[in-house]
């Protein structure tokens, strides 16, 4: 499910310190008056004084983010569960900036792991919405990485809504490859529900795994029942038949 962006906003600055809080607020004013469709010539980025390009003020504050975010002490009132507030800080920031596919491309293809994982979340918020293709390449770059928080990121609403049904059948193997619980898989049981070549892919999976001695993951068998719906209503069906 999605987190709509106000709850993710209030969440957050619940578990912030004072002082992040304040260094949040700025980042995403910064972030807003520097939209292509707001910002002045220059984008907020620094003046021109002849020297490398600096990057614009909104993307040091998306890199600078996991040093500006400090949760506050926990209390009975802040103890509930909220997403990592890096991650969210940052998905707020390219929410309020609405950079174009290359500016994400690039932030994705020069960022940490951390970075690369923000922007992978944040597309399924973006407004406008970044080009389907270029969103994609970066949800299928992940998906080729052993990265297991890159790869469940990957995987999120952005992936059950655009991606292709091999690349994301592929991805759901590769969750049970690497360890990641399908649990964290976006639309897991719409997109499985009757899936007979995801059903296949499932049970080769597990002979494969059972042949070698080695265990079957335990939520392999929930979406393979999901995967054969069909088969198994067929199998009801026929089972009742007077």
């Amino acid at each position: 499910m999605l987190t709509p962006l106000a709850s993710l906003r209030t969440g957050l600055e619940l578990h912030l310190t004072a002082e992040s809080r304040t260094w949040l607020r700025r980042a995403l004013t910064e972030a807003a008056d520097a939209r292509p469709d707001t910002a002045a010539p220059g984008g907020g980025a620094a003046p021109d004084t002849g020297a490398a390009p600096r990057l614009p003020r909104w993307e040091l504050h998306f890199v600078t983010a996991g040093r500006k975010c400090h949760p506050a002490p926990r209390t009975s009132d802040t103890a509930a569960v909220a997403p990592d507030p890096v991650d969210a800080a940052r998905v707020l920031i390219l929410h309020a900036a609405a950079p174009d596919t290359d500016t994400l491309t690039r932030l994705y293809t020069r960022g940490t792991a951390d970075e690369r994982r923000a922007v992978l979340l944040a597309l399924p918020h973006l407004d406008p919405p970044p080009a389907t293709a270029g969103a994609l390449a970066l949800v299928e770059d992940a998906l080729r990485t052993n990265d297991t928080r890159l790869i469940a990121a990957a995987l999120g609403p952005y992936a059950a809504a655009h991606l292709q049904a091999h690349q994301w059948r592929q991805g759901v193997l590769k969750c049970l490859f690497t360890g990641v619980p399908l649990a964290v898989v976006a639309g897991l049981e719409h997109r499985a529900a009757g899936d007979d070549e995801l059903a296949r892919m499932l049970a080769d999976y597990a002979r494969e795994r059972t042949a070698a001695g080695r265990t079957v993951p335990e939520d392999l068998g929930h979406v393979l029942k999901l995967a054969r719906f069909e088969e198994i209503r067929e199998e009801i069906e026929e089972r009742d038949a007077p």
